[in-house]
């Protein structure tokens, strides 16, 4: 309205002459008022479709005028962030029912899948990922004595548990584990993955979830078949799977493998 007002205002000077020039000045007031009735009518339709969220702004595609939505996307908000799940499930441990082919040369150790009920976790699409994870040529089968196969029944050397803080908190404690409701354990013949790890990853751990997914496994098993924790090798250096990378890189990049993609064993220094 700033800019109308001042047209006004340098419109309705005093203009000398004939009617021409009477007339002239009516025509030019007229064309004015006109110019400012369409403003008008446009400030209120843009002021009234910004007050509400339409579908092309949720929408947003590259090549839409920039905004808000493409401000909101650069960060993460409360809705994006990864839910960790409930803080303590029923205690009841589903199987998975799918069962798969042995991987890798050497022995074979089966394992069964299982969840808590309650923390919104299928069994069976767990036990297919934690399936990949193991199966992977950057995993442990690269050293050619460890192959796994996944299982459903019958006997079985280790289970992987995906469970609750509060539940992993109550099986690792029992062995005199400490996991303070943030951390996994290898204890007995389970391997107990926190909820809360495997669907938020790590703080440290700047990669997608399911690298981080596959560090827990890669870990814990790495435990199971007779590895200790590693430090880091140096700086710039991949972490060692084997390295607690939840309590910082100390100089390593993430990396979730204890081998690269060319069969070499990415470790470290022997941490007692």
């Amino acid at each position: 309205m700033q800019h109308a007002n001042k047209r006004r205002s340098q419109a309705t000077r005093p203009v000398r002459g004939g009617r021409a020039k009477g007339r002239a000045r009516r025509r030019r007031l007229s064309t004015l008022f006109a110019v400012v009735a369409v403003g008008l009518a446009g400030a209120v339709a843009v002021s009234h479709t910004s007050n509400g969220t339409s579908d092309a702004a949720r929408d947003a595609t590259p090549g839409a005028a920039p905004g808000a939505a493409a401000d909101t996307a650069a960060g993460p908000t409360a809705s994006s962030r990864p839910d960790p799940g409930p803080q303590k499930g029923d205690g009841v441990f589903s199987t998975a029912t799918v069962s798969g082919s042995a991987v890798g040369s050497g022995k074979v150790r089966r394992y069964k899948v299982q969840v808590e009920r309650g923390t919104g976790v299928s069994a069976d699409s767990a036990a297919r990922e934690i399936e990949r994870i193991l199966g992977d040529p950057r995993g442990w089968t690269a050293d050619r004595r460890d192959a796994f196969q996944l299982v459903s029944s019958g006997s079985y050397d280790f289970v992987v548990k995906i469970a609750s803080p509060a539940t992993v908190d109550a099986i690792c404690g029992a062995a005199g584990l400490h996991t303070h409701g943030e951390v996994n354990c290898d204890v007995g013949a389970q391997v107990v993955v926190n909820l809360k790890r495997w669907n938020t990853g790590s703080p440290e751990f700047p990669g997608p979830v399911g690298e981080y997914r596959a560090l827990i496994i890669n870990h814990e098993v790495g435990h199971r078949i007779g590895h200790g924790h590693e430090g880091c090798p140096g700086p710039g250096r991949p972490a060692p799977a084997m390295m607690q990378q939840i309590d910082g890189l100390h100089g390593c990049v993430a990396n979730a493998w204890p081998y690269d993609s060319r069969g070499r064993y990415l470790g470290g220094p022997h941490v007692p």
